[in-house]
């Protein structure tokens, strides 16, 4: 039996085992903030391109390392609702730092903030290139 450790050693392409220890899946994604070391819970792919399932941090019954067992059943991870990817968030800064020159590189990072990484208001499903991208992330590991 392998030693219990911390959620913020959890790696994607952890295995994720239902609580009789079949493997139900592997993590795809961990939610929460390292900085408040406040766990939220997990994403996890229960087949290879297949929407992720999230999982609250309150089903994780045990983290070891490289497995992450949940006290749901098999049915119950099936059952398991949709992750939505967190909305994004911008960090607003004042324009009267010092100047035009202040004044007009606050305005250039807004605008790119704009083209680049757009805010998205509300929590939203994973696209194709996503996933695409989660499990091809998986194979490496």
């Amino acid at each position: 039996m392998a030693d219990p450790v911390s959620w913020l050693m959890i790696r994607t392409g952890w295995d994720v085992l239902a609580a009789d220890g079949t493997k139900v899946g592997e993590v795809d994604e961990v939610a929460g903030d390292d900085t408040e070391d406040i766990f939220d819970g997990l994403a996890i792919a229960t087949s290879a391109l297949g929407k992720p399932r999230y999982v609250p941090a309150e089903q994780v019954a045990e983290i070891t390392d490289g497995a992450v067992r949940l006290s749901l059943t098999r049915e119950q991870v099936e059952q398991l609702s949709e992750y939505l990817e967190p909305a994004t968030t911008l960090e607003v800064e004042p324009d009267s730092k010092g100047g035009f020159g202040e004044t007009l590189a606050t305005d250039v990072r807004e605008v790119e903030s704009d083209a680049f990484a757009p805010i998205q208001r509300h929590e939203h499903p994973m696209n194709l290139w996503r996933r695409l991208a989660f499990f091809f992330r998986r194979l490496g590991k």
